[in-house]
């Protein structure tokens, strides 16, 4: 699990390889995440966007921003732990994500990002 703290919230991830498929005759190779968001502030904090960066050993990268996570903005609690699931699919069997979560901090009412660490999709037999 990688993890990375960012003005007292802390992001882990784990990705997990779900297996290979050919579509119009170009192999696709699909990953599940597993995201923890720990807010290990003192200030209560929502997650309002996400934005991403994935990168490809045969493609150039791409970037997908947007509002929540899985169709929510969650607020956590000094102490709280928020976690969800999502995936990923790339056409190279090497890939790797990292990016930012904006935050608002309740008590400021300013935003902030949260860096979320290079993790890695690596189709495991590629690697062998």
């Amino acid at each position: 699990m990688i993890q990375q703290i960012t003005k007292g919230i802390k992001i882990s991830v784990e990705s997990k390889f779900e297996g290979s498929f050919l579509r119009d005759n170009v192999s696709h190779h699909a990953f599940k995440y597993f995201i923890n968001i720990e807010n290990q502030s003192n200030n209560v904090v929502q997650l309002i966007s996400r934005h991403w960066k994935i990168r490809e050993v045969t493609c150039p990268p791409h970037f997908v921003n947007g509002i929540g996570v899985v169709g929510k903005k969650p607020v956590i609690r000094p102490g709280e732990l928020h976690t969800y699931q999502s995936g990923s699919l790339i056409t190279s069997p090497i890939g790797c994500m990292s990016g930012t979560f904006t935050m608002i901090n309740f008590s400021t009412a300013q935003k902030f990002n949260v860096e979320i660490p290079n993790f890695k999709l690596n189709v495991p037999f590629i690697l062998n």
